[in-house]
């Protein structure tokens, strides 16, 4: 008997969603108090890396690409992360602001999805976060060109060789290094159900306020 062919593999690859359900009446009218209730749960359940969503931004070529980082903060104003501006996901949101972010947490069959305008910080907040960075996360963020070619991995060995002998234990905040914010215009929470009936549930900004509607999966 011989195996079967990877894609047919994976094409037979089979799972019931029946952990739990998300029902309109026992969801928050406020979707950012729904957030959080989930990701405090994910965290409870001590899902790995429950900070983690995928990051998709545009380019002035229209070609999408996304990555994964790392939730450092999120209030009534919106979701926040650090990252270099220089960097290919900084780039594109200079150009073009809008953004989306999902979380995927798999052990809880939840996925929530983000949409928005992406801004800046204020200078103070990403001041104060890259003062609370471990000694060589800071120093990384001036040895690392984010997503510039470079011949090997020496060259952030010797970058970060050289800006840690020039800092010591003080280095500043690199210019080009800082927090974005994205601003939600739309929530998704999607609840994993039997038979791929799963819960949707979307909110939209609609005259100041969130409206709620469900989604056919």
């Amino acid at each position: 008997m011989t195996d079967l062919p990877l894609s047919a593999s994976i094409a037979a690859l089979r799972k019931s969603y029946e952990r739990a359900e998300l029902g309109e009446n026992a969801s928050h009218p406020d979707p950012l108090q729904q957030f959080d209730q989930w990701l405090q749960e994910a965290l409870a359940a001590q899902v790995p890396e429950p900070n983690a969503m995928t990051l998709a931004t545009v380019g002035s070529d229209l070609r999408p690409s996304t990555r994964v980082v790392l939730i450092k903060g999120y209030d009534e104003r919106g979701i926040v992360w650090y990252t270099n501006y220089q960097s290919r996901k900084g780039r594109e949101l200079a150009g073009n602001p809008f953004a989306a972010l999902q979380f995927h947490w798999v052990e809880l069959e939840r996925v929530v999805r983000i949409e928005g305008v992406v801004e800046k910080v204020e200078e103070a907040q990403s001041d104060a976060y890259y003062r609370s960075r471990p000694l060589d996360s800071r120093i990384g963020a001036w040895a690392s060109p984010q997503s510039q070619v470079i011949p090997g991995r020496s060259v952030l060995v010797a970058n970060a060789a050289r800006y840690g002998a020039q800092f010591l234990l003080q280095p500043p905040r690199p210019p080009h290094w800082g927090g974005l914010r994205l601003v939600p215009d739309r929530w998704e929470f999607w609840q994993g159900r039997k038979s791929r009936l799963h819960d949707r549930l979307r909110y939209r900004r609609e005259d100041g306020h969130w409206l709620r509607e469900r989604l056919a999966p």
